[in-house]
């Protein structure tokens, strides 16, 4: 893996693998803990969360060239995951199942990327109406849904610590490196 595909596709297989840990910490909490209120992220560890899955599924969207795309329950014109709408999405299990299928989706995507698609523009109407419509390039939203990914974990940790968790999900590209090395049938 010493090519940028390789090194993109790795990003968001850690994306995937800290999201994961994310749920699984999140399910040890009660609906209160998940849904209290903090002057961080966007507010609680559920909302912050359907946040990611929703900027995760906006921006495969436009990826696949749906300049205009919105989450269940979401309306326009806030940012993903405001879930201000109808058939909003309910439970820690809804979001787990929908995340599921979306990674199988960026999965898919991910295979279909090669140098000469990272330089093609992408284009999105931003979900802030004054910015209006733009272009980004395919590799800077790559790196962007990734980059935003971690930022938000880490804003979901620190809610978790003040839940009480205190085993907290692993959440380093190494850490994640080590448990596979510990699981490949050559680690023994």
């Amino acid at each position: 893996m010493t090519d940028a595909m390789g090194a993109i596709r790795r990003l968001h297989q850690h994306r995937d693998w800290v999201n994961q840990n994310l749920l699984e910490s999140a399910r040890a909490l009660n609906d209160e803990q998940l849904r209290k209120a903090f002057e961080i992220g966007q507010g609680s560890v559920w909302k912050s969360m359907v946040h990611m899955y929703a900027a995760e599924y906006v921006w495969l969207e436009a990826l696949l060239g749906h300049e205009d795309p919105l989450v269940q329950g979401d309306l326009p014109g806030h940012l993903p995951g405001n879930q201000l709408g109808q058939g909003t999405i309910a439970s820690l299990n809804e979001l787990s199942g929908l995340w599921c299928k979306l990674e199988g989706r960026w999965s898919q995507f991910l295979t279909t990327i090669n140098p000469e698609s990272l330089e093609q523009v992408v284009y999105k109407i931003s979900s802030n109406s004054a910015l209006g419509r733009f272009g980004t390039k395919q590799l800077d939203i790559l790196l962007h849904v990734c980059t935003h990914a971690h930022y938000t974990a880490a804003q979901v940790i620190n809610m978790l610590r003040q839940c009480g968790v205190q085993k907290f999900p692993g959440t380093m590209v190494v850490m994640m490196a080590r448990q596979e090395a510990q699981t490949s049938p050559s680690s023994g």
